[in-house]
């Protein structure tokens, strides 16, 4: 088999991964399994990191060789099975891997050698391929280009979106056609189990009703959950969705949010630029422009600065302007690095201003339930900067960043890693 590119290291050692270490910490933990123990928490993520990358170089010489494989038995059906073999996994999985590794060999070789240099994992990479597999060659192979510096230090659901984005912005028309050709496959699955439970869902539903559907039924599920209420958040969201379906109630009757971005130009039809569903991700100019139409949507304007992108008024609609809902369509999501929480779930809280004392001109910023709280645990730092940035230090000294969201088209940024040395 030829590859689109030559291949890198036959076979990648592990002391390419961490400096000539995994090989003697691998056998360190295994002659004494408290060597860990006596490890300085930076030295523990450091390995954490260093056997993650090792890791995705291994799977890239994995994907190779079931490439190679596929090659050889003319890409029949029968390499998966031989693949679900050989690894004991499901033929739908090993089809999938399959299906990835010519994808990463054939069309998107940026992507493989991402993997060679332990920059991305094969989870990960396979967001892309699944995103860009109905692309022709001629826009995968530019999706390709523009992901190779996207997505290193993303996680897998910003890899997908990352993906989504460049392939709809490719091809804009193919985008608009996929998502017909889908959402004629809506259905509703009915799942039973041995245990006595079922599994329902509604496969292929439009987006904007699927996540307006869920907001409405976490508002409910949230009124319910009293201090004497023994049950958890996800049991009170199962519960509410089935009495909705079975009785047409489930909690109190409120007017349910999901925000769309769109730029101008899209929205007067003079571009195909993807628009963003809050929570969702990337979605087609076609599609927004939809959803735009429906008879109760509420459009309401946003002014940003024309060099970043960032929002900097909210016009007030039938609603007075308030503090918090600026900061939510600001913000559009929780602003914990690599958190995708839509911003109208999410709590407002003040946070330090770099270089202030806590307490001292705090920032107002967007954090989910789960990250606010992580934010109030010692050894956790979060502080904004002048530029709207958040930085989320951890414990041991690295810091995270999260750029505010740019509502232009093209202008947001990965979240970033640097080392900070520990007060």
């Amino acid at each position: 088999m030829t590859s689109s590119q030559p291949i890198r290291n036959i076979v990648p050692t592990l002391a390419q991964g961490a400096g000539g270490n995994l090989p003697f910490v691998l056998q360190a933990v295994r002659n004494d399994p408290n060597t860990l123990q006596r490890m300085e928490d930076e030295q523990i993520v450091a390995l954490i990191r260093d056997t993650d990358a090792e890791v995705s170089r291994l799977q890239a010489l994995q994907l190779r060789a079931i490439a190679d494989l596929s090659v050889r038995r003319r890409r029949a059906p029968s390499a998966s099975s031989e693949v679900a073999l050989a690894l004991s996994i499901t033929e739908h999985r090993a089809s999938a891997i399959v299906s990835a590794a010519n994808a990463l060999i054939a069309r998107l070789p940026r992507m493989l050698n991402l993997m060679d240099d332990g920059r991305l994992d094969l989870h990960r990479a396979m967001k892309v391929t699944d995103a860009t597999a109905w692309l022709s060659g001629e826009h995968v192979r530019v999706v390709d280009a523009t992901l190779e510096h996207r997505v290193p230090g993303r996680n897998a659901t910003q890899v997908r979106r990352a993906a989504t984005y460049a392939a709809a912005q490719a091809d804009p028309e193919g985008a608009a056609l996929r998502t017909e050709r889908k959402l004629t496959e809506r259905r509703l699955l009915l799942r039973h189990h041995d245990t006595g439970v079922a599994h329902l869902s509604v496969n292929n539903a439009p987006a904007e009703k699927a996540s307006a559907a869920y907001a409405r039924v976490d508002q409910a599920a949230r009124a319910l959950k009293k201090p004497d209420e023994p049950r958890t958040l996800d049991q009170l969201r199962a519960d509410v969705a089935i009495d909705l379906l079975l009785s047409g109630s489930g909690g109190p009757n409120e007017r349910t949010e999901v925000f769309l971005h769109i730029d101008l130009a899209t929205y007067l039809g003079l571009n195909q630029t993807p628009a963003t569903l809050s929570g969702r991700g990337p979605i087609s100019a076609a599609l927004a422009r939809h959803i735009i139409g429906g008879p109760d949507t509420t459009l309401r304007r946003v002014l940003t600065d024309p060099r970043t992108g960032h929002a900097v008024e909210l016009s007030p609609t039938r609603y007075s302007l308030e503090r918090d809902e600026f900061i939510r369509v600001r913000d559009q999501e929780c602003r914990h690095p690599g958190c995708t929480r839509p911003a109208q779930n999410c709590g407002v809280k003040a946070t330090r201003a770099k270089g202030e004392a806590e307490g001292f001109t705090d920032q107002a910023v967007t954090f989910c339930s789960r990250h606010g709280k992580l934010k109030g645990l010692p050894d956790w730092d979060y502080e904004v900067t002048p530029e709207g940035a958040v930085n989320v230090t951890t414990p041991t000294g690295e810091v995270h960043s999260t750029t505010q969201p740019s509502m232009h088209p093209g202008r947001k940024r990965a979240n970033r890693l640097r080392r900070k040395s520990r007060k």
